[in-house]
């Protein structure tokens, strides 16, 4: 399981060709949000005893998003009545502590650029969603900061730093004892997972799970442009052994053309697989949920891309 080789968007999609095909996707129907479009969702999380999922929804020519939560209704999902609305995009969950963790991302404008938007993560708990209170920020201009805890109680950080330490993006990791420890300093300190991504590539950490023998499995993305400057997503996956830092390889679970045709934000992103949320099934398969060219949001069944670091150990 130990990381070997640093390898590019192309030979990532080489090996992917040769791996079993993905089932048919399906379209994930939103409704109750007016002619605004839902996308990076989430997978479907419980809470109070009701499937939910958190999306993204915004207009589409506006980058000012709120996070909605959505209950399935006949087969078409529809805003929860009473249910917080956030000011963020692109949302996540976790459960640390037994505490429902809901995070995403807040933009604001940026300090020195005039027209121009920052951002930063933004973390809130609670016991369920109508209790949730923020506790957490991350460094400004940093997207896909990610918790976790593990098996023995410690809290895993992901990070994702831009610029001098990670060029276009890549992925950091560190444990740390509890959730007080999760501070600026702290985040800017998390040391990088080497040679995952070229300086031309980046990406990110989308989900963490929790396998059966305590390795983490790291739902993410790695991105590229191409000649014309559009923007390639691919949805991603890799195990992290949180006791020792050692690492898989990256391994490509989905591509633009495993889902169905549908409209984008813009045409550079056409092509735009965002890692949302995976729900491992007893039969070996996953049902992967993502956002699809900033626009809409699918589902597509793949075959597990964890069971096989279990079985290993």
């Amino acid at each position: 399981m130990i990381k070997n080789e640093l390898k590019t968007c192309s030979e990532l999609l080489a090996e992917y060709e040769n791996r079993p095909a993905s089932k048919q996707a399906k379209n994930i129907e939103f409704a109750g949000v007016g002619k605004r479009d839902v996308y990076n969702i989430t997978a479907p999380f419980e809470d109070n005893g009701e499937r939910v999922i958190a999306g993204r929804v915004e207009e589409r020519d506006s980058e000012h998003a709120y996070v909605y939560f959505f209950v399935e209704n006949d087969g078409v999902w529809l805003p929860r009545v009473d249910a917080p609305i956030f000011e963020l995009q692109d949302p996540f969950v976790t459960r640390i502590n037994g505490e429902l963790i809901l995070g995403g991302v807040e933009i604001f404008p940026h300090p020195t650029i005039q027209d121009a938007l920052s951002w930063r993560t933004v973390f809130y708990k609670g016991s369920i969603l109508s209790d949730l209170k923020q506790f957490a920020t991350g460094p400004d201009g940093m997207k896909d900061l990610r918790l976790v805890q593990v098996a023995d109680g410690r809290i895993g950080v992901f990070t994702r730093p831009q610029g001098e330490k990670g060029g276009r993006g890549k992925i950091g990791f560190q444990l740390i004892d509890s959730i007080e420890e999760f501070t600026h300093d702290l985040i800017n300190q998390v040391p990088l997972l080497d040679e995952q991504f070229t300086e031309e590539e980046w990406g990110g950490a989308n989900e963490i799970h929790l396998l059966s023998n305590g390795l983490l499995g790291v739902l993410g993305h790695i991105a590229r442009f191409d000649e014309e400057g559009n923007r390639h997503y691919y949805s991603m996956a890799f195990v992290v052994n949180p006791q020792n830092g050692q690492y898989s390889d990256l391994q490509l679970i989905a591509k633009r053309s495993d889902f169905l045709p549908s409209e984008s934000k813009r045409p550079d992103l056409q092509q735009v697989v965002f890692s949302g949320g995976l729900i491992r099934r007893a039969d070996g398969l996953a049902d992967l949920y993502v956002g699809i060219s900033d626009a809409s949001a699918q589902k597509v069944t793949i075959v597990d891309p964890f069971t096989q670091f279990e079985e290993e150990n």
